[in-house]
């Protein structure tokens, strides 16, 4: 292999060292191996040349591996089968270690928490997509739902670079060896967990590779042959902000259109709003307790506040809104500076200087006791609002 880039020889010794027996690679265990030891194309290309092509996908490397035998010394342990899936087989590996979400003193439940329960408990296979507003207790529900039942709960944040390594599993280097990681969806089957698929609407194509999976049936591992069968139990649950067809106002720029046939997969979808004004109130009371603060005012006058301002939002007289998530941000806040003005300041201050300084004046008149009509709801550009006995 004279003039070869020593990545290349690498790549060889590895694939000789997997697989003594074998002259001839698809080309994704090649490109699979060579990125599982931080290699990019320049280093692998080489190998998948037109000249050392079989047939489609497959490459002969003799003439590599020829120049490289005195080098390599074979460590791999002999087994009567040494064809590519057996190797892999042979070297795959999965954390055997379980999650379980444990019950927070903090939840309160409402929604569609009764349901989840339902499906969970159930141990039937029924994949749930719930959307919603950020903030609203999506992502808690499930999981206190998990938690209530004392399922394994296995959580996987998707994001635009979410891919099937990630999901299903990949080839990894592992004290100097490389060996096939099964990723937190197979780890889920094996284990029969609730698999939450957080912010799904985030991913981009990559996560196609899951359609088949969605419809709980046996899924084949194309990266090693292996056959992986759902155990009794296991499901997944989807959280999205949009309902997978974007983000129709702009308001999640991440949000991507997700293909109508995985969509389809779903046996029912949830839209998820934010809990009622009482609901709210014991949520808010309940971080106070976490906290050890009591003030039934401060967490009346922190609901309604944010319930003026969601009904001004839907009726697209803001563009903001106040999530059951940032109103405990500001009781977190509170604990810390024992100052409601500055915690409610500090915790809206990403928004635009107008729309900040008009839901501060607002939390002002609730405090102060002033009265709104269904008429009376903020806007960022109103300094006044009227008042009703």
């Amino acid at each position: 292999m004279n003039e070869v880039r020593i990545s290349t020889q690498n790549i060889v010794k590895q694939l000789m060292t997997m697989y003594p027996d074998q002259t001839q690679f698809r080309k994704n265990v090649i490109v699979d191996i060579a990125k599982s030891m931080g290699y990019r194309s320049p280093d692998f290309v080489p190998l998948i040349t037109k000249e050392a092509r079989v047939k489609i996908g497959t490459y002969d490397l003799s003439a590599s591996i020829e120049a490289l035998k005195p080098e390599v010394t074979n460590t791999v342990v002999n087994t009567m089968d040494q064809t590519p899936v057996a190797a892999a087989q042979m070297q795959s590996i999965v954390n055997d270690e379980k999650s379980f979400a444990k019950m927070d003193p903090t939840f309160v439940p409402w929604g569609a928490f009764t349901d989840v329960v339902k499906i969970i408990k159930s141990e039937m296979f029924y994949p749930v997509y719930i959307s919603g507003l950020s903030g609203n207790g999506k992502t808690f529900m499930v999981e206190q739902a998990a938690a209530k039942l004392n399922r394994e709960f296995i959580r996987v944040q998707i994001n635009p670079e979410t891919d099937e390594d990630d999901l299903l599993g990949g080839f990894r280097l592992i004290n100097g060896e490389t060996v096939f990681s099964k990723g937190p969806v197979l780890k889920a089957m094996e284990n029969g967990a609730i698999l939450l698929l957080d912010e799904i609407d985030r991913a981009t194509n990559k996560i196609m590779c899951l359609q088949g999976i969605l419809e709980g049936k046996p899924v084949l591992v194309k990266k090693t042959g292996e056959t992986i069968t759902p155990a009794s139990g296991f499901n997944v649950i989807a959280t999205a902000n949009t309902k997978g067809k974007g983000s129709e106002d702009g308001r999640f720029t991440a949000a991507s259109i997700i293909d109508d046939a995985f969509l389809e997969r779903f046996t029912v979808a949830v839209d998820q709003q934010f809990p009622s004004v009482s609901v709210e109130k014991k949520i808010v009371m309940k971080h106070m307790e976490k906290f050890d603060l009591v003030d039934d005012g401060f967490a009346e006058n922190l609901v309604a506040w944010a319930d003026i301002i969601r009904k001004t939002f839907y009726d697209d007289g803001v563009d903001e809104v106040i999530s059951t998530r940032r109103l405990c941000h500001i009781v977190q806040t509170f604990s810390i500076f024992k100052d409601k003005m500055k915690s409610i300041d500090l915790c809206i201050a990403r928004f635009d200087d107008d729309t900040k300084l008009a839901f501060l004046d607002l939390y002002t008149k609730v405090d102060q006791g002033v009265s709104f009509t269904d008429d009376d709801y903020i806007t960022p550009t109103e300094d006044e609002h009227a008042e009703t006995a």
